[in-house]
Parts: C-alpha cells; structure tokens; sequence
C-alpha cells in the first residue's frame, strides 16, 4: 500500500473509536439544526465531485453507464440512509427534549464502506478501461453513496421526530435496531 491509500486508512481506525465512545449515550436532537450537517455534506462532496472532474484525473462521467453508476450510487447511499434513519433510536424525555441514538451498525457500515473505497480505489481505475468505465464514475459513485446517506438519514430523523415532539403516531414508540 502506498501513503496516500495509509493515510486516511489510519485516520479512519484513530476515529472509529471515538465516534463509538460519543454514541454510546443518547444525545440532545434539535431538529431546527439538522439541515446543517447534510448541507455541509453536500457541498463538501460536490466540490470533491467538480474537484476530481476538473483536477486532470479523467474527464467528467457522461457516458450511458457513468451515469448509470453514479444512479446506482446515489440510490444505494439512499436507501441506506433511510435504513440507518430507521435504526437510531429517537424519544422523548420527560422535560420535552429529544434524545436521539445511533446505532453503531449503521457506523460500522460506513466504515466499511470507506476502507473498500480506499483499498479499491488503485484496483478499480486500473481496471475501469477493461469494463469500459470512467474511473472517475466508480469513485464518484462512492461519494454520492455518502451524500444520499446523511441527506435522506436526517430526513429521516426530522419526519420521526417532528412526530415524536408533536405526540403524533411516533410519539410513544422507541425505534430500535
């Protein structure tokens, strides 16, 4: 493996247990604040995507089937936000407040899914051209799975806890993985 594939190897197994200390406790959710997180997301994923694209690395993903792994991407990263949505556990405190907690399979996920995009990175834009792939479609695909991820988890979130705090249908359920 060389540096650049290390690097953020490393820097993933320094977080991962600290993200899993921070979620073993439920945490305040003020949903007036969770547009925040998704659109930092996804304008830091976009400028990554125009980034790539216009860094020299390969041109931009326009053909049938880049685009159809890009669909394929977004729709994956969606549905699994929606799942993981599904999976944190979100109640109402007796005080009114929302208290919300993540489940750490959907982390263990995304960690997953972050070393497999490090460790295949090199194999994958070695191999795109036999599949007649842009490179630059397979690694975008990943960065989309992330996006749609945060953005329809919080959307998620927000619709059950908007329902909790407002006592409509959610309001006496706790969700559990």
């Amino acid at each position: 493996m060389t540096q650049e594939q290390l690097i953020p190897l490393i820097a993933i197994a320094v977080v991962i247990p600290l993200v899993l200390l921070r979620n073993r406790r439920p945490r305040t959710l003020r949903i007036e604040y969770m547009w925040v997180a998704p659109l930092l997301v996804v304008a830091a994923i976009g400028f990554g995507i125009w980034g790539m694209t216009v860094s020299g690395r390969g041109h931009a993903p326009v053909e049938p089937l880049s685009l159809l792994i890009l669909a394929v991407g977004l729709a994956l990263g969606c549905a699994f936000g929606w799942q993981r949505g599904k999976m944190t556990t979100i109640y109402k405190e007796p005080d009114g407040t929302l208290k919300a907690q993540a489940s750490p399979i959907g982390l263990v996920i995304i960690i997953a899914i972050l070393i497999a995009r490090q460790t295949l990175r090199p194999w994958l834009e070695a191999h795109a051209a036999d599949w007649h792939v842009n490179p630059l479609a397979i690694l975008e695909a990943f960065m989309l799975f992330a996006a749609g991820t945060v953005v329809v988890q919080r959307i998620e979130m927000w619709i059950r806890a908007r329902n909790i705090r407002h006592g409509g249908a959610d309001a006496h359920v706790e969700t559990e993985a």
